[in-house]
């Protein structure tokens, strides 16, 4: 078997409940890597792993173990939960991936090795600051086009690559309940850059990211058990993270590659978890349109407590749930930092 690109420095993270059967048709692609486990639930219950892969697989008394009282910055009963296994890697990327996302074709029919694609993203530059109209000139066969200024055409590192789905579409639950049969066919075989001062709704399902570029800003909130919103948990990992990286001088990528989005979530369980976000988000957007960060704001860690505060000054005033998260971001930065000792040549320094 050919050995799969950057084996030894990705990990793939996948959060779950449920025994991990869906592995076997991803062990062409995954079984040379590394995989981190995050138990959500119950941690009594036993979950099942197909044999032949190499991983670990932290419940919630290992997080509670592992990280003592900061351990209330993981969500519990909610994907978000994923977030400890970014933390806990020692990888410089991570790939993660919900269990009930499963291999896609392309329109030729053959399986879409997307841990592949996403490798190919974060290892070309991104272009946030001109838009190249034939979308990533990095691809093969296509180039910056004319009228592109030389002096951009290095690009800037690529810290996120967001992939996308096949049949079930990632939509929120009002358009689920007017759209209940819709399913998206469309392949589209593009990628690009998401521009500078552009926000955009990130879904964790099918995601890929540089851990020392922006790893610490990658935390999926305060969702689930005990908190009063569900399914904005990447939405807000990316609002933070995309205007993190604006100021760095990072890129995003979206597009390729697809995954088959397999199970349609219960619409009405959905409305229940969202519909608060959908009123607060009116709110939140404007916030994260308008940030400017302090020029002290050299690294990932201290953008994102500086974030924080003015999620508590501005944002607290929209609901004190915004206090709390405020809170646990600081928690998170502080669990990280306590995994991830910083170094002074720390590989998260502005690029600008």
């Amino acid at each position: 078997m050919a050995s799969a690109a950057l084996k030894d420095e990705l990990d793939i993270v996948i959060p779950t409940i449920r025994n991990l059967d869906f592995l076997e048709m991803w062990r062409p692609f995954f079984e040379q890597y590394h995989l981190i486990i995050v138990q959500d639930g119950d941690p009594s219950k036993t979950i099942k792993v197909p044999d032949g892969f190499d991983y670990e697989l932290y419940n919630r008394n290992d997080i509670n173990k592992i990280l003592g009282p900061r351990s209330s910055c993981i969500s519990f009963k909610d994907s978000a939960c994923r977030c400890f296994g970014y933390m806990v890697s020692k990888k410089k990327y991570i790939y993660t991936i919900d269990d009930d996302c499963f291999v896609a074709k392309d329109p030729s029919g053959q399986d879409i090795n997307a841990l592949e694609q996403h490798i190919k993203n974060l290892l070309c530059p991104s272009t946030p600051n001109f838009f190249n109209t034939l979308y990533d000139p990095f691809r093969e066969g296509a180039d910056y086009v004319r009228g592109y200024p030389f002096s951009l055409r290095e690009g800037v590192p690529t810290a996120v690559s967001h992939g996308l789905w096949l049949n079930i579409p990632d939509y929120d639950a009002p358009t689920q309940l007017v759209k209940p049969l819709e399913r998206n066919t469309r392949y589209v075989d593009m990628v690009l850059t998401i521009p500078k001062g552009t926000l955009f709704p990130m879904c964790g399902m099918n995601l890929a990211f540089d851990r020392e570029l922006i790893g610490p800003a990658m935390y999926f909130g305060l969702m689930g058990d005990g908190q009063p919103i569900g399914r904005y948990d990447d939405m807000w990992a990316g609002w933070c993270c995309k205007v993190i990286c604006d100021h760095l001088g990072l890129g995003i990528k979206t597009g390729l590659p697809y995954i088959y989005h397999s199970k349609a979530s219960n619409p009405f369980v959905n409305l229940k978890k969202e519909y608060l976000g959908i009123f607060w988000q009116e709110e939140i957007i404007p916030f994260f349109q308008s940030h400017i960060f302090s020029k002290d704001c050299t690294t990932v860690q201290k953008c994102y407590v500086e974030l924080s505060k003015q999620v508590k000054e501005k944002l607290g005033k929209v609901d004190p749930y915004f206090v709390k998260l405020a809170d646990a971001m600081v928690t998170w930065i502080e669990a990280w930092d306590m995994l991830n000792p910083p170094n002074k040549d720390s590989a998260n320094a502005s690029t600008k």
